[in-house]
């Protein structure tokens, strides 16, 4: 663009084919003697902000004073002037003035620095090693009469089943006493009746 007009001034923007905006820029165009130079596109928190302060017709001296939201905030006799570190509160409306002519207000915008992602810290865990058995006199003791404690039981249930094993044992071999009758006794008449027997034998 060339041959600049006041009536240019306003917001530019470019879009790309496929209709995605880019961010708006405010652009000024003074018809006044002084004009002040600032950053078209936001200026990144943390950087640096630098504001020129210029005059059509060469001025005796190049002093310029800068204004911020109307109050004056510094006075350079370079008419350049540098914000550094920029931050959110630097933003807002900027002027200046050469030999008692102002400038136009331009918006100055900030924006948010990105957060940066610290790279990844390796942390090592630290291993806790077992402590060495305790050799005491009272860990000893202690230990032993656990193991009597589990023991005992087991000892005494085992006894106690051999007794019972034993007593049944013995009850099962006590002597039988078997009954005999007696014998019969022969009717009487009978043995008179053999005795009349006799056998003869011829040879």
């Amino acid at each position: 663009m060339s041959a600049l007009h006041p009536s240019d001034s306003g917001a530019y923007w470019c879009e790309s084919g496929g209709g995605a905006a880019g961010p708006s820029a405010p652009l000024t165009v003074s018809g006044g003697p002084v004009i002040l130079q600032s950053p078209v596109l936001p200026v990144m928190e943390g950087g640096a902000l630098n504001l020129s302060c210029t005059a059509r017709a060469p001025p005796s001296s190049p002093t310029a004073d800068f204004y911020k939201d109307g109050s004056l905030i510094r006075t350079e006799p370079t008419g350049h002037m540098t914000l550094r570190p920029v931050s959110r509160s630097d933003e807002g409306l900027y002027s200046c003035s050469i030999g008692g002519d102002r400038s136009p207000s331009s918006r100055v915008r900030v924006t948010e620095k990105p957060p940066t992602s610290a790279p990844p810290t390796s942390m090592t865990t630290p291993t806790s090693e077992a402590p060495p058995p305790d050799s005491s006199p009272h860990h000893l003791g202690f230990m032993l009469l656990l193991r009597l404690l589990v023991f005992c039981p087991y000892f005494i249930s085992t006894l106690l089943l051999v007794s019972v094993y034993r007593l049944r044992a013995k009850g099962s071999k006590q002597p039988v006493s078997v009954a005999t009758a007696p014998p019969l006794q022969a009717e009487p008449g009978l043995d008179d009746d053999y005795d009349d027997v006799t056998t003869d034998h011829h040879f």
